[in-house]
């Protein structure tokens, strides 16, 4: 299992949907205790499953190299990430080559952050491209190429009202001023990839065995030359009995 010690905010005070706050543009890649188990899991699945984790529309493909050299910039202000020769060091001593032929599987291969990238066609922002080593109960093949009601489908709480301020909200996102928002979910398996189709239920949480809590930190940031939105995925998986003084 591939587990975080602590959350950086309270998972137990979520704010109304969409719960969005702005971001320190500083804060927008972390690297946590998690970070070399998550990064190994991440090779993995880039590796052996590729096609599962990884989509991009061909009409993409400059959003995508703009967020490469995104997360580049970012990394390379962080701690313990250092380039030469087109070659990233990572903090758990991995080594990653830049391929701006291969822009998200580059950057699925530096963060441990998941990333959809989002652009508007007609009333809506489309699910163009992502790499998503973690999906939390969806899957890349079903949502990609679909709209942002489509991507939320059969998400009881994502109603018209709040569909209509999410893409307002994607419609405002402005460069330089990412935001951020969590989620947090009980879960009975620690796994960190669990795809899942639109009918396939997960197991609820019960009084017996294993509980997890999963919570995604997830950001909207504006690329500003494409204008694609990326939508970041940062997740933390804790053993219930981690939370102390929680319920």
């Amino acid at each position: 299992m591939i587990l975080q010690d602590a959350l950086p905010y309270d998972p137990f005070s979520p704010k109304p949907l969409p719960g969005i706050a702005p971001l320190d543009p500083a804060d927008w890649i972390r690297v946590d205790e998690a970070y070399a188990a998550q990064m190994a899991e991440r090779e993995r699945l880039i590796g052996e499953r590729r096609a599962a984790v990884i989509a991009m529309d061909e009409s993409a493909r400059a959003a995508a190299e703009e967020l490469l050299d995104a997360v580049l910039a970012a990394v390379l202000e962080t701690p313990g990430f250092a380039m030469e020769r087109g070659v990233v060091k990572r903090p758990d001593g991995g080594a990653v080559t830049i391929d701006r032929g291969d822009p998200l599987g580059t950057v699925g291969r530096l963060v441990q952050e998941d990333f959809c990238l989002l652009d508007r066609r007609g009333d809506e922002h489309v699910l163009v491209g992502a790499v998503l080593c973690f999906p939390a109960s969806w899957s890349l093949e079903e949502k990609f190429l679909r709209p942002l009601v489509g991507i939320h489908s059969p998400v009881a709480s994502y109603d018209d009202n709040v569909a209509r301020r999410v893409q307002r909200l994607f419609d405002g996102v402005q460069v330089g001023r990412p935001l951020w928002r969590f989620n947090a979910l009980w879960y009975t398996d620690a796994s960190l990839h669990q795809p899942r189709r639109e009918n396939d239920r997960r197991r609820e949480r019960d009084s017996k065995g294993d509980c997890f809590l999963r919570s995604e930190l997830q950001t909207v940031l504006r690329l500003p030359v494409s204008r694609a939105v990326v939508f970041g995925i940062h997740t933390y998986v804790l053993r219930a009995e981690d939370l102390a003084g929680r319920p």
